[in-house]
């Protein structure tokens, strides 16, 4: 019990947070600094889905090129060159 005691008081006085009987945190901290970081990365995040997306886009247009017939293809760029003209 007196271990117990002196454990939580260490934890306190360093201002690690406590412990529930599960792990669980009692009192977790909020730090602005931890708030800043969260917002950092959900931006991040939204910025490589977003990349992500375009890639997929791109790789499908990759595999229909591959995978169409060349007739076609030929033609679609004909097409392409004389609409550039």
């Amino acid at each position: 019990m007196i271990g117990w005691m002196f454990t939580t008081w260490l934890r306190i006085k360093n201002g690690y947070p406590l412990d529930g009987a599960w792990g669980q945190a009692v009192y977790p901290q909020k730090n602005e600094e931890l708030i800043e970081r969260i917002k950092l990365l959900s931006q991040e995040n939204a910025q490589l889905r977003a990349e992500l997306g375009s890639v997929k886009d791109r790789l499908a247009n990759v595999e229909r090129i591959v995978t169409d017939s060349s007739v076609a293809l030929d033609r679609e760029i004909e097409s392409l060159r004389i609409t550039k003209n």
